[in-house]
């Protein structure tokens, strides 16, 4: 009996060095549809060029809660002109205990907006969709990809700075 509760202790206590996670709610912060050139825009053959800008940013709300942003900005030019301009801010707010340095760098910078992209590609899609133009489903982006970019940019980035001097 006492080896059992010996082996819940231990379990329990490897769980905590773990270090835990979750996600305690996601919300849109933000969102902006306009289609300045409606209803001219709908006359023509749709054959859209998309543009896209995409950042993030987390703030620490309390000792193990952050705040995560995640923003998609969509700009579709057909023939020239702007049919619509799509903006949603998407925060979640996630628990993160036990988790420092690199590690809760690399799960703010990449994991958490992974976790939080579906739900702007939706957002976006659904204002897209209510202003009458052709669904736009974003492809999936790779955050992890765009976090270790942004890291090896900061890294240059002193050493860049000392060869000038």
């Amino acid at each position: 009996m006492a080896e059992q509760e010996q082996a819940k202790e231990q379990a329990k206590e490897q769980a905590q060095d773990q270090g835990q996670f979750s996600l305690q709610r996601f919300y849109v912060k933000d969102s902006s549809f306009e289609s300045p050139n409606a209803p001219e825009s709908f006359q023509k053959q749709w054959k859209p060029e998309v543009k896209l800008d995409l950042n993030s940013r987390s703030r620490k709300l309390t000792d193990d809660t952050y705040e995560v942003d995640v923003k998609v900005t969509a700009t579709a030019e057909n023939d020239g002109e702007t049919a619509f301009l799509v903006e949603v801010v998407l925060g979640g707010i996630f628990h993160i205990k036990g988790i420092e340095g690199e590690q809760l760098k690399h799960m703010l910078g990449a994991f958490c907006p992974n976790i939080l992209f579906p739900y702007v590609r939706e957002t976006i899609d659904q204002l897209v969709v209510k202003g009458s133009f052709p669904a736009l489903m974003l492809a999936p982006i790779n955050f992890e990809a765009l976090f270790q970019q942004a890291q090896t940019q900061q890294a240059q980035a002193p050493a860049a700075e000392e060869t000038v001097q």
